[in-house]
């Protein structure tokens, strides 16, 4: 099912602020990070697979055991090259307030405005960090952050989505049963693509 999203006088402001903000120069002192999650299934063989041979790729059986979910939250910097991947073991506004947290106490620590673009799923607005941290705590944390929201249904200007696509498609194709093996493969991926500077331009 398809959803074409309308072209309203709030998508269209949106829009054009995003692309104005992403057309700005990189700096250090106020990054663009970009920010997303996705779900993701903890998923095991039931039977051992079969080895590669001569002639013959490697096969696994179609019935699989499910082991539980998990959440990646995912915040890119485009131009800088720079992501970083966190494995929790859910996606609710406690964990997204405290991966936002992370990111500006330790990464982020030394700029002097964040711009924080993200998505309108509804932990990603500034009342759920007034729900977890309190008035006080929130307002000190968020003192330096500016929101900048995507339009509804406009997936071709989230870059953190397109990383995780990404992330899925050389990182996450097969079955992964664990979530220490999940989070050392996650990590192995960021590495690599951090150290290669892999930008969004």
């Amino acid at each position: 099912m398809w959803c074409i999203g309308a072209l309203t006088e709030e998508y269209r402001a949106r829009m054009y602020a995003l692309l104005e903000l992403c057309a700005r120069p990189i700096s250090k002192t106020e990054p663009v990070i970009c920010v997303y999650e996705k779900g993701l299934q903890l998923i095991a063989h039931s039977r051992p697979p079969l080895a590669m041979a001569a002639n013959s790729p490697s096969k696994h059986d179609y019935e699989y055991v499910r082991n539980g979910t998990t959440n990646l939250f995912v915040a890119v910097e485009p131009k800088a090259g720079q992501r970083i991947v966190s494995v929790t073991e859910r996606r609710e506004k406690v964990d997204f307030v405290a991966f936002i947290k992370g990111l500006l106490t330790s990464v982020y620590a030394k700029a002097r405005r964040i711009h924080l673009v993200l998505d309108n799923l509804d932990t990603h607005f500034r009342k759920c960090f007034d729900d977890v941290l309190g008035s006080r705590a929130a307002a000190k944390i968020l003192r330096r952050v500016e929101f900048h929201y995507t339009p509804k249904h406009a997936s071709w200007l989230k870059m953190a989505e397109m990383e995780i696509g990404i992330l899925s498609r050389q990182c996450l194709d097969r079955r992964i049963a664990d979530l220490e093996l999940l989070e050392s493969e996650v990590a192995a991926w960021q590495q690599t693509r951090n150290e290669e500077k892999w930008t969004i331009e």
